[in-house]
């Protein structure tokens, strides 16, 4: 197919091709709808631009007409999936030149962040308000997120038999496609197949609820389909009733993290905690909480030190 495409045809057919051949079967599906959703851009921004006709000028000028609808970050992905193409374009000379040299990357004004995670008190709030029922409901799923950090996909694929009740563990290996069709997935990536520590009280009421369940089926599979969007709902009218932060499910798993870094919690225990591939995520994810314990650090030296005179 790539072998066929000559300098002059237009620069999102190549790329719609290139997807293809390099991309399908190759990465998750969440990764390749991003793929094409760059694609869709492409087709709107420069449905008549040429291989021929890519150029530093062209590309900078792309990513200007991208960057007016898009923060930065979102920019720079866009070039970053790009950029894979255009370099194999080049080598095939298909593209005179790297256009893509010293690109500058734009992007309108963020958004005002809303907060992202919840302080020690406001989760105790937000937990004691939860309608935790004898069966299984959402509040319940809401409770786990909140005291495991799983992620929400990994919470709707767990089964009774992932629970290790003698020993206070949760095993996590899998996920499940809530975006798709149902079923099984693997997780994110390796480091997400772990066990996690749970606390006494979350092993005996959980131990209750599955008694009866089917062993290796979904525990909170309420519905044939479930959307985000719904639990988001759940959450924020919990959320606002007890007058605190609306957070996202996802803000369930940052209010974890966090509270477990403010703790004294290692970075390293924490990202495995998490299923983080390298510790290096944890870092960036969670800098603002790392770098405010550093300046705690610091207080506490200088009063070490001073102490000595």
């Amino acid at each position: 197919m790539l072998s066929q495409i000559t300098s002059t045809d237009l620069f999102h057919l190549y790329y719609h091709l290139w997807i293809k051949v390099y991309k399908e079967g190759a990465v998750r599906k969440v990764t390749m709808d991003k793929y094409y959703m760059t694609y869709s851009w492409l087709v709107k921004l420069v449905p008549q631009l040429r291989l021929c006709e890519v150029n530093r000028v062209t590309y900078q000028q792309l990513l200007n007409d991208y960057a007016v609808y898009h923060e930065r970050q979102t920019t720079m992905d866009f070039h970053h999936q790009l950029k894979g193409a255009i370099m194999d374009a080049v080598d095939d000379g298909l593209i005179e030149r790297d256009p893509t040299r010293k690109a500058i990357i734009k992007g309108k004004t963020p958004a005002i962040k809303k907060k992202k995670y919840l302080n020690q008190f406001e989760l105790h709030t937000l937990l004691i308000n939860l309608n935790l029922q004898s069966k299984i409901n959402w509040d319940w799923l809401i409770m786990l997120i909140a005291k495991t950090g799983i992620r929400f996909s990994e919470a709707l694929a767990i089964t009774p038999k992932d629970f290790d009740f003698s020993h206070q563990m949760l095993s996590i290996s899998k996920t499940w496609d809530y975006k798709g069709s149902g079923g099984f997935l693997p997780t994110k990536n390796a480091s997400s197949v772990r066990k996690i520590q749970i606390d006494w009280q979350t092993v005996i009421q959980f131990a209750e609820l599955v008694k009866n369940l089917p062993n290796d089926k979904p525990i909170f599979l309420l519905k044939e389909k479930v959307y985000n969007s719904t639990i988001n709902d759940i959450l924020e009218r919990h959320c606002r009733k007890a007058n605190l932060p609306v957070i996202s499910v996802h803000g369930l798993r940052h209010t974890h993290a966090s509270l477990l870094l403010f703790a004294g919690v290692s970075i390293a225990s924490v990202a495995r905690r998490l299923g983080h591939a390298s510790m290096t995520t944890t870092q960036k994810t969670y800098l603002h909480i790392i770098q405010e314990l550093e300046n705690k650090d610091v207080d506490l030296v200088m009063r070490s030190i001073a102490g000595l005179s």
